[in-house]
């Protein structure tokens, strides 16, 4: 290609706008003139999804055959960053090898219900989770020179009415909740591309809104990518280009383009934007074919192993009463669930995987001796099948342990559609029950993508959350249950006991084509933590088959300014027999607050790999932004004066070792004086309040006593909730013109 300004310059306005969009479903335009090629990119972000043509058959198109790894809900369950940057290098790879530019993912939306249909494909409720992860991945990824396309930007948070609802989100909700991810992967991650979503926020649609694409994507957060449409996502393809939306996905099969040129011809729409988005498509298109490396090497049986890996140290074990797993070899288990021979280890829609292979349970344990297996249940019903409930009673009664494998159905989640409730099919949790009657040693393997009531928890010894763990499941269940790997994940979303205690259950969906998030800044364990709602599993649990204790919580301040930067350590022992990994969470607990804030806030995790009795100090690093807010007066981040609580936690709901710490807020909060401020808000202001107290002692002692003799208890004692106003009523000492006056000086301090 020729540089790219020399490009622009020679071409018409019709071939600059035919690259705002797709040549077909999956390429851009080429201009073939000018030796501009297009270039593929491909659904993601857990595999390649790669379409091709059928050789002999025209129109006709399958998907490659390609590796599944863990998806979204499973890989941030490892709260493992090297992990997922592993997982993302061996996509790079795959997409350098099948040529294809850029991958289609990651997804970060945040989970603000877990009845959203395509939350197996998200990371997580919490916005520091989701941008390390985010980032992690973004990197592993481009390091083999392919793009990532992050999306949903931004607030896709449900799948009912997506292509059309709008989200209403206050700024700071926005801000603390549904930004940050986004930020780090434009920030650190630097992604090649964004994904604008379907939806409006705040009344305009993703694809079309500038104060999303460009005011703060590009100016505020400094990012240089290019934005494309999710495929369809496209209202007012005019109205986007100013906004900021380089590259519409699919083809508009040539109307949009004419419509484009259409508007500059007209004076609607300046060809300098229509430049800029071209400039940026041009960029895309360089930069992958400078770097293209089609004889890369994609060894898939390799990659399988790598996703079983990466899987074992996904799962997350939620109960072992008396330790009932691991199972040891040759012991005598039976294994219950048609799920164990039919896995369900992906969800539907746009990321699903052709897999060149699938490892189930039953594939792993072939010629275990001790094991044996009984269906149980139909995967394609909700109705007991009585005969093969009593072949799996059979089965739990001969053996000295039973594994039930269950899960949500395809047809219970997927992109498209929202979750109407949180239960399980009704015979698998019928068949719970029923085994735990005769069999005491129950334990229950989950695949799901997202959170499930367990009517049956209490009846069982042993859970382990699986998730949906991608091709290699069979082998991570194994490594696992007997005991081969130490489980470690821990639960990226809260687990609620029932639909009605979640923190939007009131609202989500929306009123027709309006979804407000009403619950504001108090998503997932924000919620359940403030207001000390029971939960079934909190955020960040998570066990192990060894033990670890925590000692040495130090600090590298006592007191600080916001300006500084915090250096927490604390050291972590394996006090157990077993080697094993501990994720270290680190939480920040403001003790007060002017506004409504959680309790406390994930702000830090590390991932600890101990041999049995070895020491390891877990390292954290907080800057301004752990300690702040974000302040609407302002627009910008706050740290309000104080102290906070620097918590090491086992999960959002059990401290393990606390500290204080003591912030000073460079920055005084503003405070625009009106005459209906009240007294109690300008206490908060020395200078201001200094003037108060002058004026009411002027109001109080017309013989012109000091204003000293008054003290602030003696303003405040007033009427702390008194607006200024209310001074006129002291006498004609005060009038209108006067308290201008004083309001104007204090605005001025």
């Amino acid at each position: 290609m020729k540089p790219i300004p020399e490009l622009l310059s020679e071409m018409t306005l019709e071939e600059k706008a035919s690259l705002l969009s797709g040549d077909d479903v999956w390429h851009t335009k080429a201009v073939e003139r000018l030796g501009i090629p297009r270039v593929m990119v491909s659904d993601g972000p857990h595999g390649l999804r790669k379409e091709e043509d059928v050789p002999g058959q025209p129109g006709v198109r399958e998907t490659i055959k390609a590796v599944c790894f863990p998806t979204a809900c499973s890989s941030t369950a490892s709260f493992d960053r090297d992990a997922v940057r592993r997982m993302g290098e061996a996509l790079g790879e795959e997409c350098q090898h099948e040529g294809v530019a850029v991958n289609l993912g990651p997804a970060i939306n945040i989970k603000r219900s877990p009845l959203c249909g395509r939350n197996f494909e998200y990371m997580t409720e919490d916005p520091f989770l989701a941008g390390e992860m985010a980032v992690s991945l973004v990197q592993g990824i481009q390091s083999r020179d392919v793009g990532t396309s992050v999306k949903h930007f931004a607030c896709n948070s449900q799948e009912h009415r997506r292509m059309s609802s709008d989200s209403t989100v206050d700024e700071r909700t926005l801000r603390e909740i549904y930004l940050p991810a986004y930020e780090a992967a434009a920030k650190r991650g630097k992604a090649w591309t964004f994904m604008c979503s379907y939806n409006r926020l705040n009344g305009e649609y993703a694809s079309q809104n500038k104060r999303l694409l460009t005011e703060l994507l590009r100016d505020e957060w400094g990012y240089e990518g290019l934005v494309m449409s999710d495929w369809g996502a496209v209202s007012d393809r005019v109205k986007g280009v100013p906004a900021g939306l380089d590259l519409e996905m699919p083809s508009s099969h040539g109307v949009n383009d004419a419509e484009i040129v259409r508007a500059v011809r007209e004076g609607r729409l300046s060809e300098k934007d229509v430049d800029r988005c071209a400039e940026r498509v041009l960029r895309l298109v360089e930069r992958f074919t400078a770097t293209a490396r089609p004889d890369t090497p994609w060894d898939l049986d390799a990659h399988h192993a790598l996703a079983a890996e990466l899987a074992a140290d996904c799962m997350v074990l939620l109960k072992n009463e008396g330790g009932l797993l691991p199972f040891a070899p040759g012991e005598k288990v039976a294994v219950i669930g048609e799920f164990a021979e039919k896995p369900r280890f992906q969800g539907g829609g746009s990321s699903h995987i052709n897999c060149h292979q699938v490892t189930s349970l039953m594939d792993a344990l072939e010629g275990m001796p001790g094991v044996t297996y009984a269906q149980g249940y139909r995967i394609d019903s909700d109705e007991a099948d009585e005969a093969l409930a009593a072949e799996a009673l059979a089965a739990a009664k001969a053996a000295d342990k039973a594994l039930l494998v269950i899960g949500l159905p395809e047809r219970d989640e997927s992109e498209g559609f929202d979750r109407k409730h949180l239960r399980l099919p009704a015979n698998q949790n019928a068949l719970v029950e029923a085994v735990s009657r005769v069999n005491p040693n129950v334990a229950v393997l989950l695949y799901n993508g997202a959170p499930v009531e367990m009517p049956w928890v209490n009846c069982i010894r042993g859970l382990v959350e699986g998730y949906l763990a991608g091709q290699a499941v069979g082998l991570a269940n194994k490594a696992v249950l007997w005991g081969e790997v130490n489980p470690s994940g821990r639960l990226p979303e809260s687990f609620p006991l029932r639909l009605e205690d979640t923190p939007c259950s009131l609202s989500y969906g929306g009123e027709g084509d309006r979804a407000v998030y009403s619950e504001g800044v108090f998503v997932g364990y924000r919620y359940y933590t403030a207001k000390k709602q029971p939960v079934l599993f909190p955020f960040g649990a998570g066990g192990s088959y060894t033990t670890f204790a925590y000692s040495n919580l130090r600090l590298n301040h006592t007191e600080m300014d916001d300006t500084d930067t915090l250096r927490v350590e604390v050291d972590v022992t394996n006090t157990g027999s077993r080697p094993g990994k501990e994720v270290v969470q680190l939480y920040v607990a403001p003790h007060e607050s002017r506004v409504f804030r959680p309790v406390r806030e994930l702000k830090g995790f590390e991932k600890l790999s101990l041999a049995p009795g070895e020491t390891k100090t877990a390292v954290f690093t907080l800057d301004k932004r752990a300690f702040a807010y974000w302040s609407v007066e302002t627009h910008g981040w706050f740290v309000e004066t104080g102290v906070f609580g620097i918590e090491i936690c086992r999960s959002a709901e059990e401290v393990i070792l606390s500290t204080p710490v003591t912030v000073r807020g460079t920055v005084p909060a503003p405070l625009t004086v009106t005459e209906d401020t009240i007294v109690e808000d300008l206490a908060r202001y020395p200078a201001k309040f200094a003037l108060l107290k002058k004026a009411v002692a002027a109001l109080k002692n017309p013989d012109g006593a000091e204003a000293e003799a008054i003290g602030d208890n003696d303003v405040l004692d007033m009427d702390r909730y008194a607006p200024l106003r209310t001074l006129i009523a002291f006498g004609e000492r005060m009038d209108h013109q006067r308290l201008g006056e004083l309001i104007d000086a204090m605005n001025r301090v």
